[in-house]
């Protein structure tokens, strides 16, 4: 029998993180969620999931590219995905278009939040190569 995989869920938006908590736990994930950087780096120190989803803007409007940044460095072959509504609130476009972009943003994934249910876990099947 496979082992449950580990999903890392961080995002300070509560409403969003339950919707997301509970999608993943009905498509047969184990879920840890944290509500902020700070939280979510105290649970990397512990804990290795076996991928991680992380809001941009939290306590820091870079917040998820810092925790992307640390989880790398000390999981280098944890699969990230960020996943943001930054574009809609502040007009400022990222990606994963350009080796410029890879190399600094570090994530593997970034998927703007509105993503169906169906995107959410195509891409995680993806970088779990499940």
């Amino acid at each position: 029998m496979n082992k449950k995989k580990t999903v890392f869920v961080v995002d300070d938006d509560p409403d969003y993180l339950f919707q997301t908590v509970v999608h993943l736990e009905k498509a047969g994930y184990n879920v840890i969620s944290a509500v902020s950087q700070k939280e979510a780096e105290d649970i990397i120190d512990t804990v290795k999931p076996d991928i991680a989803l992380l809001d941009l803007m939290m306590e820091q409007d870079d917040s998820g590219f810092i925790l992307c940044y640390k989880l790398k460095k000390k999981y280098p072959d944890l699969p990230v995905i960020i996943a943001t509504s930054v574009s809609k609130e502040t007009g400022l476009s990222f990606g994963l278009d350009s080796e410029e972009e890879r190399r600094w943003i570090k994530a593997d994934a970034y998927l703007e939040k509105g993503v169906r249910a169906e995107q959410l876990n195509d891409e995680i099947k993806r970088l779990l190569k499940i």
